[in-house]
């Protein structure tokens, strides 16, 4: 019998290299976004961008651990339901023990830690749905309301609770990322027709709801939001201020930047630079040709790993690839699109760069998976051929 050569092996540096890079890239601009706030109040001027780095160590770590995890594992029925269960368990307490940051009740502290569980909900989503989807492939095509109504519903349950805390953005990515994957599953084609415009249509109604009917119970920040979208200048002094900083950001940034460190809004004029407007300080400092770069390669790293979803012979692994995929191009949508007016702002953050550790942590937790995948496929593939010779 021949043995299986060892996972290092196929390693894919096509999804490290990148990762690799904008981690580096986002703890220099997180120091770079905070130095001069941490400076005028006293503090480290390097603080913001250590935090960063121990973000970034704890991420190798445990890419490093589901790297060499059996994929088998991730599939057994009690590990996936005891984390989605867990995952609910989290969201329920966070709602009364939870701590308020921006106007959201959605933090956690865990042994001192303070934990996002929203930001773990994601990955759990992508792994609870591609477990249950993959089994029912059977069943999928002719009884799709049938099949999917029980899981769907689980997670309908979630995306309220993170509605409630109230995390807006957080639903939004969870309830696009349900759909992504019921799109992903070997649904009928008319299923995903009607899902995708349905989609389309309630996000314009619901913008018309918030704005008209919804501001007399919705709390007054989640529709001032909406508010600004249409127009910022409306509220330029107060709930628009954040948007038309980062307009100015932008615009001082021009093509080439103003040079690392010498951004203007980051001094007092936009507030939270260094997570949900890292993006706008990017182009001030950077300028816009670096902030494209910066894109390009985020947008390499997550084909990549649609990539590998779709050469993955199996359900399950191709799945999860594609949810992780799916998670970062939505979430750079979101933040990218907030900062710039397209959508409105939600306060998501940009994937590997803004500071925050349970968003680096989940994003880690998902280039280890499909680094997993990745290498599993190419192992058994090895395997096959040298068994066929």
């Amino acid at each position: 019998m021949v043995k299986k050569p060892k996972k290092r092996y196929f390693l894919d540096y096509g999804i490290v290299i990148p990762y690799i890079a904008l981690s580096i890239i986002g703890i220099v601009m997180v120091y770079s976004a905070t130095a001069y706030k941490l400076i005028s109040a006293g503090r480290n001027e390097f603080s913001g961008g250590i935090k960063q780095v121990a973000f970034f160590a704890v991420g190798l770590i445990i890419i490093y651990v589901i790297y060499h995890m059996k994929i088998d594992f991730l599939q057994n029925r009690t590990v996936v339901m005891a984390s989605f269960i867990g995952i609910l368990a989290m969201l329920v307490l966070t709602f009364f023990i939870g701590e308020a940051l921006g106007g959201a009740r959605g933090w956690i502290k865990i042994a001192g830690v303070q934990v996002q569980p929203v930001e773990f909900l994601k990955i759990i989503v992508i792994w609870y749905l591609s477990y249950v989807l993959s089994k029912r492939q059977s069943t999928i095509s002719n009884e799709f309301i049938k099949t999917v109504l029980w899981p769907v519903g689980m997670i309908a349950a979630a995306a309220f609770l993170v509605l409630v805390q109230p995390d807006t953005g957080g639903a939004a990515i969870i309830v696009l990322l349900t759909i992504v994957m019921l799109l992903a599953s070997g649904i009928s084609y008319w299923y995903g027709i009607a899902i995708t415009g349905g989609g389309i249509a309630l996000s314009f109604i619901a913008i018309e709801f918030v704005t008209t009917v919804g501001k007399y119970f919705i709390p007054e920040y989640i529709v001032n939001r909406f508010l600004v979208f249409k127009n910022p200048f409306i509220s330029q002094y107060d709930a628009g201020m954040q948007m038309i900083q980062s307009y100015y950001a932008m615009f001082n940034g021009g093509l080439f930047g103003r040079g690392l460190g010498n951004s203007i809004q980051k001094k007092g004029f936009l507030p939270v630079a260094e997570s949900d407007f890292i993006f706008s300080i990017i182009i001030e400092e950077l300028g816009l040709i670096a902030a494209v770069i910066i894109l390009l390669m985020l947008m390499f790293l997550i084909l990549r790993i649609i990539s590998v979803g779709i050469k993955a012979t199996s359900t399950f692994n191709s799945m999860v690839c594609t949810g992780i995929g799916a998670m970062m191009l939505i979430q750079t949508f979101i933040n990218v699109g907030g900062i710039t007016g397209l959508i409105p702002m939600t306060g998501v953050t940009f994937p590997f760069i803004s500071q925050g550790g349970s968003s680096f942590i989940s994003l880690s937790i998902g280039v280890g998976l499909a680094l997993n995948i990745r290498a599993d496929e190419l192992r058994r593939k090895y395997q096959r051929q040298i068994e066929a010779l």
